[in-house]
């Protein structure tokens, strides 16, 4: 139940981010998760959107180095230890997380995490197993 994420590599320079968001907005494109990352010299923006083969295309029009990537997408319990519930399961499995995020909005009340993992099939398994909400195309439109 893997979900669609741009990556997209940009200068590390004030404004660059903007300019993406803005790009975006306005063909209606809106961020449903979103991440950055930078060194001295480049960012890393990891976006969940409504559409993101479109974003896509409309990025490649800008020239824009961008990719796209398959991600889970998993509700964090509310109970204390929630996250463990996620963490703990994939780290017994030897499933590597990469990096992980929240999304801007909810479905309920319980946040959404989005997890770039190294072994997607298994790692979405692992998580359904142990009672894990996966969300799936449902989080285009949040």
């Amino acid at each position: 139940m893997a979900i669609k994420q741009l990556s997209v590599i940009l200068g590390n320079v004030p404004g660059t981010l903007s300019r993406v968001t803005d790009i975006l907005d306005k063909e209606d494109i809106t961020a449903k998760a979103l991440l950055t990352a930078s060194t001295e010299e480049h960012s890393t923006v990891r976006l969940v959107v409504n559409d993101p083969e479109r974003a896509a295309g409309i990025l490649e029009s800008f020239n824009f180095n961008y990719e796209i990537t398959s991600v889970l997408a998993a509700e964090v319990p509310l109970h204390p230890g929630g996250m463990n519930s996620i963490l703990k399961p994939l780290a017994a499995s030897d499933v590597n997380i990469h990096y992980l995020y929240t999304t801007i909005n909810r479905i309920g009340k319980e946040t959404i995490v989005i997890l770039g993992v190294d072994k997607i099939d298994e790692a979405a398994e692992i998580l359904t197993r142990h009672w894990i909400h996966l969300v799936g195309d449902e989080i285009y439109s949040l």
